[in-house]
């Protein structure tokens, strides 16, 4: 059985648009050590470990002050 790694573009993308935010608004509002390569295979749909995707939830809302869950912006 062979792991899917592209899901497609998530909905943190459309999000992120919206908001006018780009990939270094979010790591200058994350807590802990975060790069670009880490919001953009969020965006793009690439398979991420259950850590990485709370730290970019994390700095999303950091980012936002809004409240956001997991399955806001994932859909994996």
């Amino acid at each position: 059985m062979v792991i899917e790694r592209n899901l497609g573009e998530q909905p943190i993308g459309e999000i992120m648009r919206e908001l006018n935010l780009k990939p270094n608004d979010l790591i200058v509002a994350s807590k802990v050590q975060m790069t670009h390569k880490m919001v953009s295979r969020a965006v793009k749909g690439r398979r991420l470990t259950s850590r990485t995707k709370q730290i970019v939830l994390d700095a999303l809302k950091n980012a936002t002050g809004t409240n956001y869950s997991l399955k806001d912006l994932f859909n994996y």
